[in-house]
């Protein structure tokens, strides 16, 4: 399921056809549409769609171009509205100097009113920006406090502002306009926004992507702009989709994500296995104990799975290029059931990655690689620090002091057996990358630098 997290669908464009748009959008995977309010008029329309059809949610809104027109018993009106169920943001608002169909003071006066009505009823807030990026994120640093969420719809900023309001918490979303034969800097740009942060829209009626521009955009439409996305972020399709939908639900409470916790998950070519969320590191970084999600995959297990179990859950494996040890916990505290698993995907000719803390011989008590010969192809271990002293510090082992020289003695055993030896590092300004590098060099193993917060 894929939703439309922004479309106007009480514009007069669907007056003739709207059943037949919302059965094309359904037999296009979406599941959800949010219908976003541009005034009272269009708000309390939206209400009404939203009651009408068990997919369609409202967002209620003034659009910027309508500021100097509301009366105070307008607002009053567009306030009442948010008791409605199936309310569910506040929005569209914003400021638009581009069009300047309102004055800037009277736009910044109701976006503020939009943010206030927001915060005060802990709802999202679904902004318009446009050739207005510096008054916007003055306005929206006003309201942060640790409680603004919400959106910029349609982004056509720069990559510095898609920075900021990154740092502010706000999702982005771009919609057709993303497709374009010329917009070429729109995609660098999104290239720099998370995929965490990422949201699907069509701004239907609006803005239809590269192969039905110049028609009516309509929800069913976001099939052409999800395979753009998957190419900027280097995933596949079904990666964008399941990310935004639970991006989706994070910020609207919308959708429904994954219950269970996955055993086998895919993320582009490559299956993902998870054994256990045990693991003997409690590193800064890491958000094990608190959000085992990965790239839209619930990785929180409620028991850790049998050998027989994961077997079943990975079914065939043919499809996959690579299958990869690497769950919400270090694989090597289950060696048996690591071991048993990757005997049968050797049977099936399967390539096969560890990703692993090091901390293997410690965990099982006696050197392990040489049981990992012939069963691993590359191996990927966690170096995250150039002194034993940092590495405490950083990654909190439950071995102590002994954990950091075992960990070097790991990587010099994997070097010996295992084809493809890799370490890594979390980019961090209290590691020094270029020791950590040097230390991968007098090993005599492959050394990559993994971002912050960015797991898959």
């Amino acid at each position: 399921m894929i939703i439309d997290t922004h479309a106007h669908l009480d514009f007069p464009d669907y007056k003739s056809d709207l059943d037949s748009v919302l059965i094309r959008a359904k037999e296009a995977d979406v599941g959800c549409i949010i219908n976003v309010g541009t005034n009272l008029s269009a708000s309390k329309k939206s209400v009404t769609l939203a009651h009408q059809f068990n997919n369609v949610y409202a967002s209620i809104g003034i659009h910027p171009h309508d500021a100097m027109k509301v009366s105070e018993q307008d607002w009053n009106a567009l306030e009442s509205l948010v008791k409605e169920s199936k309310v569910i943001a506040i929005g569209e608002t914003g400021l638009d100097y581009y069009r300047n169909r309102s004055p800037h003071e009277d736009q910044q006066r109701i976006f503020r009113k939009h943010l206030a009505l927001a915060k005060a009823h802990n709802l999202p807030v679904i902004i318009h920006s446009r050739d207005a990026s510096s008054d916007c994120l003055k306005i929206l640093e006003e309201y942060k406090n640790g409680t603004l969420k919400g959106v910029v719809h349609c982004f056509s900023g720069t990559r510095e502002t898609a920075k900021k309001c990154i740092e502010l918490g706000l999702y982005i979303s771009f919609a057709g306009p993303i497709t374009f034969s010329n917009a070429q800097n729109l995609r660098e740009v999104a290239k720099s926004v998370p995929v965490e942060r990422l949201l699907l829209e069509t701004d239907s009626p609006f803005l239809s992507p590269q192969p039905k521009r110049g028609e009516r955009n309509e929800p069913s439409y976001l099939s052409y702009i999800i395979p753009v996305l998957a190419d900027i972020y280097g995933l596949s399709v079904e990666d964008i989709k399941r990310i935004t939908t639970f991006n989706a639900y994070k910020l609207f409470g919308i959708g429904e994500p994954e219950q269970e916790g996955r055993i086998a998950y895919a993320i582009r070519n490559s299956l993902y296995i998870n054994l256990t969320n045990r693991c003997s590191n409690v590193c800064d970084f890491c958000m094990r104990e608190t959000y085992p999600i990965v790239k839209g995959h619930n990785l929180g297990l409620k028991k850790e799975p049998t050998a027989e179990e994961v077997i079943q859950a990975i079914g065939d494996p043919g499809k996959y290029d690579e299958v990869v040890f690497c769950g919400y916990g270090e694989p090597t505290e289950r060696l048996d059931e690591l071991i048993t698993v990757a005997k049968f995907l050797k049977s099936k000719g399967k390539r096969i990655r560890l990703d692993t803390n090091g901390h293997g011989d410690l965990i099982n008590g006696r050197p392990i690689i040489p049981e990992l010969k012939g069963l691993i192809d590359t191996i990927c271990i966690s170096l995250n620090a150039e002194t034993a002293e940092k590495y405490e510090e950083i990654c909190k082992p439950v071995f102590g002091k002994k954990t950091y020289p075992a960990l070097i003695q790991f990587i010099k055993d994997a070097k010996q057996v295992i084809p493809n030896v890799q370490v890594s590092i979390v980019e961090s300004p209290n590691v020094d990358t270029e020791k950590c590098k040097k230390i991968a060099e007098e090993l005599g193993v492959d050394f990559r630098v993994r971002k912050y917060n960015v797991l898959g």
